[in-house]
Order: C-alpha cells, then sequence, then structure tokens
C-alpha cells in the first residue's frame, strides 16, 4: 500500500512539474501568435473599424472587399512575382556559394587561409547601409539599374553565410568521412556533393529560411535599384499604399502585409520540417 501511495505521489507530481514547465511555453506561444491573429482579424475591417473603441477582436466582413480594393490599387502578384524571382534566387546563390566557401575554410588548409577569413569577419562587421552609395554606382556603370540583376548578383554570397556554415561544418563534419572519400578517389566536388553536403542539410535549411526572409522583406536596396515604378518587389508595392485613396486605409494595408506572410509562412514550414526531420535522424542514429 505504502509503494501505490509513493507511486501515485510521484506520478501527481510529475503531472505538476509538467504543468509548470509546459504553461509559460504555451503563454508566450499565445503572446507570439498574438500579432498575426491581430493582422487577420485588420485585414477583415475597414480603416474606420480599426480605429474604433473598444477594439474589434473578432472577424470583420470587409476582407474581400479589402483585397479587391489592394488589387485595384497595386500591381499585387506581379510584385509578388518580382519577390519570388529574386528571393528564390538569391536564395539558391548563397546556398551554393556560401557553402562552397565554407567547406573550403573549414575543411581544407591553403596559404592565406587566417588572412582571407580575418577580412571575411570584417566585411561581416561592417554596416550594411554604408555599401549603398558604391554598390549604386557599380551597378548604374555596368547598366543593371531598373534590372532584377541590380537585387540578385550583389546579394549572391554574404559574410555571415559563409561564417555560419563554416562553422557548422567545423563541428558536424568528421575528417574521417573526408579522409575515407579520398582514398575511394573523391575529387573535391565529390567530398563536397556526396560528403558534405547531406551532413549540413540542417544548416543549409536555416541559412535558407534566413536569406528568403531577408530578401523578401528587403526595402530599402529594392527602392533604389528599381527606378521603373512598374516593376518593383512586394514591398516597395505595398508602401505605395499609403495615400493610395486619399489617406490611408489600413484595412488594405493588412490585408497586403498578410498576403504577404503567406509566402514566407510556406518557407518556414518547408525549412523547419527539414531541420526537425535531419535532426531527428541524426538522434536516432546516434
Amino acid at each position: 500500500m505504502a509503494s501505490i501511495k509513493e507511486s501515485r505521489t510521484s506520478i501527481k507530481g510529475s503531472r505538476r512539474r509538467g504543468i509548470a514547465l509546459h504553461l509559460p511555453l504555451i503563454v508566450s506561444t499565445l503572446i507570439s501568435a498574438f500579432p498575426f491573429y491581430w493582422a487577420v482579424i485588420m485585414s477583415t475591417h475597414s480603416s474606420s473599424e480599426i480605429f474604433s473603441y473598444p477594439p474589434k477582436l473578432l472577424p470583420g466582413t470587409h476582407f474581400l472587399e479589402n483585397v479587391r480594393n489592394l488589387f485595384d490599387a497595386v500591381d499585387f502578384f506581379g510584385s509578388m512575382w518580382n519577390s519570388l524571382l529574386v528571393a528564390v534566387s538569391v536564395t539558391f546563390l548563397v546556398l551554393l556559394f556560401d557553402s562552397l566557401a565554407a567547406f573550403v575554410f573549414a575543411k581544407f588548409e591553403f596559404p592565406g587561409k587566417g588572412l582571407l577569413f580575418g577580412l571575411l569577419m570584417l566585411i561581416f562587421m561592417v554596416p550594411a547601409q554604408l555599401s549603398v552609395i558604391p554598390q549604386f554606382v557599380v551597378m548604374a556603370k555596368i547598366g543593371w539599374i531598373g534590372s532584377m540583376t541590380a537585387l540578385i548578383v550583389p546579394a549572391a554570397a554574404n559574410a555571415f553565410g559563409i561564417f555560419w556554415m563554416r562553422q557548422y561544418m567545423k563541428t558536424a563534419i568528421h575528417d574521417e568521412l573526408l579522409d575515407a572519400s579520398r582514398l575511394d578517389g573523391a575529387n573535391f566536388l565529390r567530398q563536397y556533393w556526396h560528403v558534405a553536403l547531406p551532413v549540413v542539410r540542417p544548416g543549409l535549411a536555416f541559412l535558407g529560411i534566413f536569406t528568403f526572409m531577408g530578401q523578401w522583406n528587403d526595402f530599402a536596396w529594392p527602392l533604389i535599384a528599381l527606378t521603373n515604378p512598374n516593376n518593383v518587389t512586394l514591398q516597395v508595392a505595398l508602401s505605395q499604399l499609403n495615400g493610395t485613396h486619399g489617406t490611408t486605409d489600413y484595412g488594405i494595408v493588412m490585408t497586403g502585409a498578410l498576403l504577404a506572410l503567406i509566402p514566407l509562412l510556406i518557407v518556414f514550414a518547408i525549412g523547419a520540417k527539414q531541420i526537425i526531420g535531419d535532426l531527428a535522424k541524426g538522434a536516432v542514429r546516434g
């Protein structure tokens, strides 16, 4: 009897500890999700209803009207295609070039390696805003101002991605795997493709999510580089909603912001699934 009582007491204690552990997580999740919920609610109301008091916490009936007004005000799908083109292209190039450079820095020795990596860290610490004017001058001399090339090529590689993948590869890729591949006659590209990439997919997934979100939300450089107002990215197009109807219609603005979140949610879901799946496989192997 005493042992049964002790087991029941331990079960109740573990349940209390579980509740105490998960309750703060649930509260934090609700707080984090509330801005997204609030954006959904505001996109279903008119501008006057958004500023009404007390604030409306339930969906309204103006969502379809806001969507129609949004499509009439800006070329939503055209600008979304421009953003997708830029974000997907930059993400692919960053994953390719940064992982290649990181692989060399992490697993190979060559003269000047420390100096080059130090210069890379100096570039990493320079604010991006300082390069806007020189970058614009270079793009203008090449003749790329006004085209998507001016957005894709300068962002094809970055110091953060190389640093992140280098640190990830140093611990994730064991030297024994590379030595074994060399004994089998694998050259550099085969080592990179068949040995390195399968191991560092979680790191690549994180870098891909980070890069895609950064390019999708970028506003300043597309505003400067894309001189044709009819050929802009989505964030620049949505900024044109301010004062479109004489005064800013915040219902339309929030509808545009909400629709612009959909690709980000899709990319995040795919990337997060890749990260969790690969980490789980690694845990099973261990």
